[in-house]
């Protein structure tokens, strides 16, 4: 089934009037399935808890989603640096819905101007709330246009139980690739292989799990001290993943980023799922080098953008996007 993840940062009011509420955790998804020329489709909103007090659950959904929903209650600190994590993930398409808070007022041009500078000059604003069926219309226009990655396969994992008569269980977003009944797959950073014995997607049995899809594998033959959040699984014979300890990056900065990074500094690296700490060991002009508290895992090939912040940075944590030049 054909799935389009959308990165939602606005009301559980206008999230519900699009999808019915699904699972909870410091996300919140929405989903809504409509079968259009024979073949369901799905639209599966990922809204963000806890920002802006927390910043790893937006970076989280945007290592997701293709497109994007902004509600635009008012102008604010909060809106530039949700407007820049778009922007610096990358996702070009989406809707910015501009909805007052009661008696207020927010400046269309104002909004406009933002985007723009964010890097989300092809979003469509829309000055009033459209209704749910307009939304979900132009979202399913949206899923034609968003290319799914299907080289090798990356899943990172961000829940793992046993199951009575099932057996260990991970769960987590195909980001890249395809995983199906039987395959056997490697769980990293332990090294060790297993055998996917079933597979789920939206609660349904499937032989064969894609990219975009949320799935839970159960898996044979895998110790489960092998899984923890934040794990990588991949084919066993994959080069599909680069382990790093350090690297040397080219940093490109943020828009409205006027903070420089400095020697000693303390960064996270958000990028397919993970929320890495490194620390700055030398910078020469726009380039770093960086040592990571625990290895990031990075693409061999295809690399989405790697979201670089600092937690204690304000107004604006969203330092820049990485551009790799060297690891190790």
């Amino acid at each position: 089934m054909p799935v389009l993840n959308i990165a939602f940062v606005g009301s559980e009011n206008l999230a519900r009037s699009i999808a019915k509420k699904g699972d909870v955790r410091d996300i919140e998804s929405y989903v809504f399935k409509e079968e259009k020329n024979g073949v369901n489709q799905i639209l599966s909103l990922l809204r963000p808890l806890k920002h802006p007090e927390k910043i790893r659950p937006l970076l989280s959904v945007l290592n997701v989603a293709k497109v994007g929903i902004i509600e635009v209650s008012k102008i604010d600190a909060s809106l530039g640096e949700i407007c820049v994590a778009f922007g610096c993930a990358e996702i070009k398409k989406g809707m910015a819905i501009i909805n007052p808070e009661t008696g207020g007022w927010v400046d269309p041009d104002q909004v406009k101007m933002i985007m723009h500078q964010s890097g989300l000059k092809d979003w469509e604003l829309y000055e009033t709330v459209p209704d749910e069926h307009s939304i979900r219309e132009k979202l399913f226009s949206l899923m034609g246009e968003v290319k799914e990655n299907n080289d090798s396969l990356i899943l990172p994992v961000d829940q793992h139980f046993n199951v009575k008569g099932v057996g260990l269980v991970a769960i987590g977003y195909v980001q890249s690739g395809s995983v199906s009944k039987h395959d056997t797959i490697q769980v990293l950073p332990v090294g060790e292989n297993g055998i996917v014995r079933s597979l789920q997607v939206m609660d349904d049995d499937v032989d064969i799990a894609i990219s975009g899809d949320r799935v839970g594998l159960a898996i044979r033959n895998l110790r489960e001290e092998a899984l923890h959040r934040g794990c990588m699984i991949i084919h066993s014979d994959s080069d599909a993943l680069v382990k790093n300890t350090s690297s040397i990056f080219e940093i490109k900065m943020a828009p409205f980023q006027k903070r420089s990074l400095e020697v000693g500094d303390v960064i996270h690296a958000a990028v397919d799922m993970q929320f890495i700490v490194g620390r700055i060991k030398s910078k020469d002009d726009s380039t770093v080098s960086v040592e990571w508290e625990v290895p990031l895992w990075t693409r061999l090939r295809d690399s989405p953008p790697i979201i670089i912040t600092q937690l204690d940075a304000t107004p604006m944590r969203i330092i820049g996007t990485a551009i790799l030049q060297k690891s190790a």
